[in-house]
């Protein structure tokens, strides 16, 4: 009788940061379990300790390379609750253009970069010409359209923070320089054209749509949870509100949830096997509690966007399946969906009369000795939850990243399109492209996300000269 197998797919490609996802067949070659492993450690909560708390924004900024404003936001609100400090009203709205202009950076390098060449020659596509160099060779104006708006949010995080990569310019209390009205009317300048791409990538991302409706029907398409940050009214945000929960069917299962209270909605949990850390809705458990965040998270929880353009968007959207948008497939609409949102909000933002105002920063001493902040990054919610001693030094950090919150809803979407595309005694590049695919479709950033301090499985191997394994040591 044949054995079980395991197939692996190491490294999964097009994402960002390393990991491999292993396929477990049984005797009939069929998948019965599947996992996605994240084989690399940051440990950023461990080596900030005893460091002062006011070098944390630009500390943990370098966590990332893709989206280090979400981190460096995140952790300025929470050194803002250190202070105890209302930060001016112009800085607040700095923060928020700041902000969704990496949103609009991150989503235009997932969509286009990294997952257009799926969408675009097909799952079944040669290797060779699955990358943004076979997007450009057949289709020139999307790939150049995804350039260009990369660029767009890049060179607003550029004027505003110094430079387009690790900037550290929002600092406790605000932000450290005001707008320049130079900046403002350049920036002003290049909203038409980011207007026009998004508007025109959703008609072609919509127009692909059929041609991948089983993908849709399995890459990711379960019931579970959406939580995501609202305003007040519901509305869609990036930079402050209140959590909220839905169920599959769409219904709000919790609502004005105070992030900083995360802690008594949200586990964690560590496994052996990875070095992410999952997270689950507390009140119903580990397996039951899975829940998504991102993109598609955002659309399902929040009653409207604020903005004409994409509130029409968010209309079609949500008539894609007949309760809560549960495929993961649509994570790539919502990306764009969320562009149209963000360059609306910073021509409306740009446009406040307070917007070049010179007073950007509250001065103060701690106040509290610790703080939360909370932030919606381009792969969903992010915290940043500090404690520090009399001197102002860090003692303790927890950091809840997008991707770990996603780490359930990942494994379960790997299981379920393994379990529909992979035939264990025939496979073909098409089979293991769809199971990376819906990792994608996610768009994790594993540099931010590996945190957890379990161990992962180690096997040591002494090799001779002649390639002859002399001895072995295993950790399980």
């Amino acid at each position: 009788m044949p054995e079980s197998r395991t197939i692996v797919i190491d490294p999964v490609t097009r994402i960002e940061g390393h990991s491999k996802i292993t396929l477990h067949l049984d005797e009939h070659g069929n998948v019965e379990d599947a996992r996605f492993h994240v084989t690399q450690f940051r440990g950023f909560e461990k080596f900030c300790e005893g460091r002062p708390f006011s070098e944390m924004p630009s500390l943990m900024a370098r966590i990332c390379g893709i989206c280090p404003v979400s981190h460096l936001i995140a952790s300025a609100k929470a050194c803002d609750a250190l202070l105890a400090v209302k930060i001016p009203p112009t800085a607040e709205k700095l923060r928020r253009i700041f902000s969704i202009a990496q949103v609009v950076q991150s989503h235009a390098l997932s969509l286009f970069h990294l997952s257009s060449p799926d969408l675009l020659m097909g799952m079944d596509a040669d290797p060779a010409e699955s990358n943004i160099f076979g997007v450009l060779g057949k289709n020139p104006e999307l790939a150049r359209d995804g350039i260009a708006l990369r660029k767009f949010g890049q060179q607003i995080i550029e004027r505003l923070g110094g430079k387009r990569i690790h900037p550290a310019w929002v600092v406790p209390g605000g932000v450290s320089e005001p707008l320049s009205q130079q900046d403002r009317d350049e920036i002003l300048k290049t909203v038409p054209e980011a207007l026009a791409i998004a508007l025109r990538s959703l008609e072609w991302l919509k127009s692909t749509t059929e041609k991948f409706r089983s993908e849709i029907e399995s890459f990711g398409n379960f019931p579970s949870l959406f939580m995501g940050i609202v305003k007040k009214d519901g509305g869609l945000t990036f930079y402050d509100g209140e959590l909220r929960f839905v169920d599959a069917s769409g219904e709000v299962i919790a609502d004005r949830l105070d992030p900083s209270r995360y802690f008594e909605y949200i586990g964690e949990k560590a496994e052996p096997w990875s070095y992410l850390k999952s997270t689950y809705y507390l009140p119903m458990g580990f397996h039951d509690g899975v829940y998504r965040v991102g993109p598609l998270a955002r659309l399902n929880v929040c009653d409207c966007c604020g903005t004409p353009l994409a509130d029409e968007e968010l209309a079609e959207f949500r008539q894609l399946q007949a309760h809560a948008v549960r495929s993961s497939f649509y994570y790539h609409q919502a990306r764009l969906v969320e562009i149209l949102y963000c360059v609306e909000r910073i021509e409306r933002l740009l446009n406040d009369p307070e917007i070049l105002s010179t007073h950007v920063r509250a001065l103060a001493l701690p106040n509290a000795l610790e703080g939360v902040g909370v932030a919606e990054a381009p792969r969903g919610t992010l915290f940043h939850h500090y404690r520090i001693d009399e001197q102002g030094l860090i003692r303790w950090a927890n950091l809840i990243i997008a991707t770990g919150q996603n780490n359930l809803a990942m494994n379960r979407s790997v299981l379920q399109v393994a379990q529909r595309y992979v035939d264990g005694d025939k496979l073909t590049h098409g089979m293991l492209n769809r199971v990376e695919a819906v990792i994608r479709a996610y768009d994790p950033c594993l540099s931010c996300s590996t945190h957890a301090l379990g161990q992962m499985a180690l096997t040591i191997q002494l090799v001779g000269a002649d390639g002859a394994v002399l001895d072995e040591v295993s950790r399980p």
